[in-house]
């Protein structure tokens, strides 16, 4: 389920996709940063930043400017950025949305989904950040069939700070290929990782491209 932009070989961009809630736009330090040979400080938990200077009203500002409106409830001291996803849709106009639990541990047993040949739709996650904010989180996926690698794509879902609720992200619309050597199945494997390079969910699976829709 690769996006028609950022394809393998020749060309790679990173967009960002439609995003329910609001999340910060600050940057995190990446490896282009090596370069600039600073010398930071001692990490400081997120937690420590919320609790300091909670009084000032003016830095209480400054601060939700740089990592957004953060629920206090979802962050613990000296932990890790969580990130779970909790469901896969796909989306497309005149169809209910077809929702595709995550298994937990474990890949999707059989044959995942089916899509139409020629079909326009988009994908849609719900995801769900705790404990600390997580930095360029990034959204890949390899498509093979019989064997032979035929898509590969990224996608740039941005940087989120811990909430209650979960996050909704909209990808990009895409196009089902069509004709008789499109159709059958095909293996995949999608990933989410972030600037660390933290991976966060590495899933393979199968689906079909057919003539229709899967009867329900």
């Amino acid at each position: 389920m690769g996006s028609d932009s950022d394809r393998d070989p020749d060309i790679e961009s990173e967009s960002e996709g439609k995003v329910s809630r609001q999340h910060s736009q600050s940057s995190c330090p990446t490896e282009d940063d090596d370069d600039l040979n600073l010398h930071l400080g001692p990490k400081v938990s997120l937690k420590e930043h919320l609790e300091k200077d909670k009084d000032d009203e003016s830095l209480r500002r400054w601060k939700e400017q740089l990592i957004g409106s953060v629920d206090a409830s979802a962050v613990e001291e000296d932990q890790e950025p969580d990130v779970k996803i909790l469901s896969l849709a796909i989306v497309t106009s005149g169809r209910a949305d077809m929702l595709l639990p995550i298994p937990e541990g474990e890949n999707p047993k059989g044959l995942w989904f089916t899509l139409k040949e020629g079909s326009l739709y988009h994908l849609k996650f719900t995801i769900k950040v705790s404990n600390d904010i997580v930095c360029g989180l990034k959204y890949t996926n390899t498509v093979w069939k019989t064997g032979i690698k035929v898509d590969s794509s990224k996608e740039m879902l941005g940087t989120f700070s811990p909430q209650a609720d979960p996050y909704t992200h909209e990808m990009p619309q895409e196009t089902t290929p069509s004709g008789i050597f499109a159709r059958g199945q095909y293996t995949a494997r999608s990933k989410f990782v972030d600037d660390d390079n933290k991976c966060y969910l590495d899933i393979n699976y199968t689906f079909d491209i057919q003539k229709d829709w899967a009867k329900l």
